[in-house]
């Protein structure tokens, strides 16, 4: 992979906030291709977003469906979420969903300017793919791209009091976020993932898909919204 390929783990929450946001597609849509004309080449993991949320519920109120179980729902939602962005990218996509980033063959061979993973098996967020796929491709920075503008010290939902941070460490970003996975969590950046990130030296930034803009100063190097973790 050359200097120019750029990781974006795309948060489920910006595909499907409630319903499908095409709107916000259509944007993305239009970033990324302009930024694949200056040569840039994308790996794009998708979350589940609402529709990962709405069938861990469901089952959460269901007798004898297990912790397995609901991870399975919500990477089956992460896969449907990445068939849209292929089918969206489809003149520049790679054909294949990498569904396990421990196989990686029909990736390392494509020359498509867009590759797209979804969700691989239970305990691994897309995060955590995101991160092992840095490591494959030798790529140091990761575009996290969520609904919120900043990680905070707390929850700012319920503490008016929680202070944004620009930058932080691995290491006090894991005290913020805790050091397990739970299917369905609403952390900035999985637990698990941070770990390796720490372990590998990936710089993760966690940044506002919505507001495009500002993803394009973060493409362009510029200065930028948004929370850097290394």
């Amino acid at each position: 992979m050359n200097k120019n390929t750029i990781i974006i783990s795309l948060g489920g929450s910006l595909i499907v906030p409630q319903d499908i946001d095409w709107q916000f597609v259509k944007k993305f849509k239009k970033v990324i291709e302009k930024n694949i004309a200056k040569d840039y080449r994308f790996i794009i993991i998708t979350g589940g977003g609402k529709t990962a949320r709405k069938y861990i519920e469901a089952s959460s109120k269901i007798e004898g469906i297990d912790g397995e179980d609901k991870d399975w729902l919500g990477i089956h939602a992460t896969r449907l979420n990445a068939h849209f962005m292929r089918t969206v990218f489809k003149k520049y996509a790679h054909p294949i969903i990498n569904k396990n980033p421990y196989d990686l063959e029909s990736f390392l061979k494509a020359k498509e300017s867009i590759l797209i993973a979804a969700g691989y098996k239970p305990g691994n967020s897309t995060d955590y793919i995101a991160v092992l796929l840095a490591k494959q491709f030798g790529v140091k920075k990761i575009a996290n791209l969520s609904n919120i503008d900043y990680v905070c010290d707390k929850n700012p939902q319920k503490y008016s009091d929680a202070k944004r941070i620009k930058e932080i460490s691995w290491d006090d970003f894991q005290k913020i976020v805790g050091e397990t996975w739970d299917p369905g969590a609403n952390v900035p950046f999985d637990p698990i993932a941070s770990k390796l990130a720490a372990k590998e030296g990936i710089e993760v930034a966690i940044l506002n898909g919505n507001k495009i803009a500002n993803f394009e100063k973060y493409l362009n190097g510029e200065k930028f919204v948004g929370t850097v973790i290394k």
